[in-house]
Order: C-alpha cells, then structure tokens, then sequence
C-alpha cells in the first residue's frame, strides 16, 4: 500500500495482487474504438432516485446531459448496470467508543461480504483507531476476509482522515469501480490528515465513500455532529451516499450499500473544450425531462486533471 510517508500506519506483508487493466483501455476495446492517448476518459457512476427515493431504472444515455465546468460534453460510454469490476475497502473504526459495538459490527460485515462480492469483484478490510491497519489484503477470497474481520480489536482516537487518504491510495491502484464504505460513530480526533487533504485523495483516485454512521444516541448531546457533517458531505462529493445506523441496525445499512451499487449507471466522456488553467473540473449530470419528475442525480462532483504536488 503505497502511503504519504509521514502517515502512521501498520501494513502487514501480503501477497500482492496484480493491478487491473487501466478502465480506459477497458472501455475502449468494448467500444470498438481505438485507445485515446492524449485525453484521458472521464468515467462517472450515477445513482438516479424520484421524489420518493425510489430508483430510477431503464434510462438511457440520450436521458442524460453532461457538462464540465459548464461546457457540453458528448457521452461516449454508457452502461445501465455496470459490470465492471467493485473494488472495495471496509473501513472499521475500532476506537475506544466503539467497542461495545465491535462483534456486532464483525457479523454485519460478514453479511455484507457474502451478498456483495462476485468473482471478478475484490475487497480489502482496514480498522481505524489511533493508526490505521490493514487486516485483509484485496481478495474476493470470504474466508480471508472473515479471518481479517476476525482480527479487529483497537483503542484510542479515531484517525478517521487518515483511512480515508491511505484507503483511497490504495485503491487508486485498482481499475474498475472503487469504493471505500466507512463504519464509524463520529469524527476525527487525530492529528493527522485533514479532511481537505482526504477529500482530495478520494477525488484524485476516483474512489466513492460510503459513510455508515452509528451514533450513539438519538439526542444531540454527546454526538459528534461536526464529525457527522463531514462524513455526509465526503460522501456527496465523492458520488457515495450516507446511510445512518437506525432500527435495523448495520444489516440493513450495509444492505442499502450494496443495493446503491448495483443499481449505478456507468457514464464515460473524453473531455473536449476544456478551460485552460483550471487544476480541478467540475462536472454536473441533468436528465432533462427531471425539471416535471423530480429526479434526484447522484454523482462526483468533479476531477483533478494536474498531477498532485509534494509536500515539502
């Protein structure tokens, strides 16, 4: 896992797994089309829901309008339920104010894993405490994953901005669809990361965040709402959705995750007219018949197409 390397964390030594074709070559050989070199494919994974949440199927790509800082962009892949390969990493906080809840959080994710995960998909487990630890390397193996959900354990803060950018390296090496579905019950209490910095890395590598957050109690006090603002927010920006942990406890928010991602659109467009200068591209996605049907679209907000700079 190639890390920031003034980021504490604990990698165990894993056999490693080769890195997935590029997803614009992917794409390109199932268009027919020859490989575009010098722009790089713009892919985007679109949730569509109505007024009452319910999703939006049979759509297709002449529904849609794309546009990148304003300028009309022209569809060239379109999917209405991709295919391509989840790569995915569970993020677990094992803090202190967690640990009532550990054993809990272990056999819901172990549900999770089984509806989930196909043979083409691949999945990486890291706990979350003062440091971050990789449990399970990326495997569709379950019971590799059942063993590294088994070794969770964990105390002290929270270094939540920290999972988040060393998740999001790591699976900014992976091809396909990247997600990182967080487990938590609040902020970040480590002086580590920022969220800007672990909102950038997400952006950067293409990763989706899904937060699933289990509050303590129902009334404000005692709740971390500033933490809880940034986990909804990571998630809108990034194309991901927030789910709270509620009477059906963590089944059924991981239920919700897994039922989010099989039900995206896949949209790809190679950008054309764009801004000079501009280091980060906003993109927005209409469907224009939504104005009468009240759609909601959910997707990333936008892309860095300049590479990153070191810190000093």
């Amino acid at each position: 896992m190639a890390l920031r390397p003034d980021l504490k964390i604990v990698v165990p030594s894993l056999l490693a797994i080769a890195l997935s074709l590029g997803l614009a070559l992917r794409l390109a050989a199932q268009e027919d089309k020859p490989l575009r070199l010098d722009v790089k494919l713009v892919s985007l994974f679109v949730n569509v829901t109505d007024k009452t949440g319910a999703i939006v199927g049979g759509l297709t790509k002449e529904d849609f309008k794309i546009t990148e800082d304003g300028r009309p962009q022209t569809i060239q892949v379109f999917e209405r339920q991709s295919e391509m390969p989840l790569n995915l990493t569970l993020a677990i906080d094992t803090s202190s104010s967690t640990y009532k809840d550990r054993y809990i959080e272990q056999q819901a994710a172990k549900k999770f894993v089984r509806a989930l995960i196909r043979q083409q998909d691949q999945m990486s487990v890291i706990e979350f405490n003062t440091y971050v630890y990789q449990l399970t390397d990326f495997t569709n193996k379950v019971a590799l994953i059942d063993r590294g959900l088994d070794r969770m354990r964990g105390a002290g803060g929270t270094a939540l901005y920290d999972a988040i950018y060393a998740g999001s390296q790591a699976l900014g090496k992976k091809g396909g669809r990247k997600v990182l579905v967080l487990v938590t019950d609040g902020g970040d209490t480590v002086k580590g990361s920022t969220y800007d910095e672990a909102l950038e890395q997400a952006l950067r590598n293409e990763v989706m965040i899904y937060s699933i957050i289990d509050v303590p109690i129902e009334a404000s006090a005692g709740r971390d709402l500033g933490g809880e603002h940034a986990l909804i927010t990571l998630a809108e920006q990034t194309g991901g959705k927030h789910f709270y942990v509620d009477q059906g406890g963590l089944d059924k928010a991981f239920a919700k995750v897994s039922d989010d991602l099989r039900t995206q659109y896949m949209i790809g467009y190679y950008p054309r007219n764009q801004e000079p200068g501009r280091a980060f591209h906003r993109i927005d996605v209409t469907i224009p018949r939504a104005a009468t049907e009240s759609f909601n679209i959910r997707h990333k907000t936008g892309y860095y197409a300049e590479p990153q700079k070191n810190k000093e």
